[in-house]
């Protein structure tokens, strides 16, 4: 059964909407992933959206949410990538903290920097919660490689 996992930040306009990306495309089979902030902006910060591109994880269709929408249905986990507390009506909710940089207002570098520490750390929970839950990974779709002289390309 799939896990329904909150990423919270800030304004929701950076590191969880990578995070909320990653989990959609890596862990589909064991997530159900939303994500929202605590005084969310008014759109998706457009160097997140453009380090996730080269990814080839798109952020087109996510946009900014407040704490109480993403609050329904209840989610299992709520990962707090905010620094700051969460309010008191979600303080119920299984939790953990992810010390993560905030990009907003910073080079395309430093989002780069951050979307690979999400990655990572999403990778991680998709990790735990598939050993939790018994699921084995999707087989993964592989590209086939090129032979150029001698070397794989």
């Amino acid at each position: 059964m799939k896990q329904r996992v909150l990423f919270l930040c800030i304004g929701n306009s950076c590191r969880s909407q990578m995070a909320e990306g990653f989990a959609r495309v890596y862990g589909h089979d064991v997530i159900d992933v939303v994500s929202a902030g605590l005084s969310p902006a008014m759109l998706v910060d457009l160097n997140t959206k453009a380090v996730m591109e080269e990814r080839g994880v798109s952020l087109e269709k996510q946009f900014p949410k407040a704490l109480e929408e993403a609050l329904t249905p209840v989610p299992n986990l709520l990962i707090n990538m905010s620094g700051s507390n969460v309010p008191h009506f979600a303080a119920e909710i299984p939790s953990e903290v992810w010390r993560v940089r905030d990009p907003v207002g910073e080079m395309q570098g430093v989002h780069r920097e951050v979307r690979d520490q999400v990655e990572g750390l999403v990778m991680n929970l998709i990790l735990r919660l598939r050993q939790r839950l018994g699921t084995p990974a999707p087989a993964a779709e592989v590209k086939p490689k090129r032979i150029k002289f001698g070397r794989m390309v």
